[in-house]
């Protein structure tokens, strides 16, 4: 078999295994083949869980962090005569569900059925840039 065969055969420096098994053209048999590693588990359910769960923790972190920043702001408070429509980037329907239901704070506005958490953080940021503005 060919060096540059592998995937791994082009690594410059140091990569832990885990790293290697992130990438979608490794797979955890292939790895168990390189010289000092193995023989690992034998589990196929094992090795499956083993192989999403590499691929996917990257996405898993940043929804986990979406998730704190949200905890974040539960409390952050929206000014009862905010008009909605001046949020850059709010959908009309979003729009017209938040000034219906006048939410209190951030938190009380993503428990409203149709407000995404993309909407939250247009809200958000421009709570935030309203704040900026009073204290200038």
């Amino acid at each position: 078999m060919q060096c540059g065969a592998h995937p791994w055969a082009a690594l410059t420096r140091e990569t832990r295994l885990l790293d290697l098994l992130r990438r979608p053209e490794v797979s955890y048999s292939g790895l168990m083949t390189l010289p000092g590693v193995g023989p690992g588990i034998d589990e196929p359910g094992a090795i499956d869980q083993l192989e999403v769960e590499a691929r996917y923790a990257g996405y898993i972190e940043r929804q986990q962090d979406e998730i704190q920043r949200q905890r974040r702001h539960e409390e952050t408070p929206i000014p009862e005569a905010l008009d909605y429509r001046e949020v850059r980037g709010l959908s009309n329907e979003v729009c017209q569900t938040l000034a219906e239901h006048r939410p209190a704070t951030l938190g009380q506005a993503g428990r409203v059925s149709g407000v995404t958490p993309a909407a939250l953080s247009l809200l958000l940021v421009h709570l935030k840039k309203r704040v900026l503005q009073s204290a200038a």
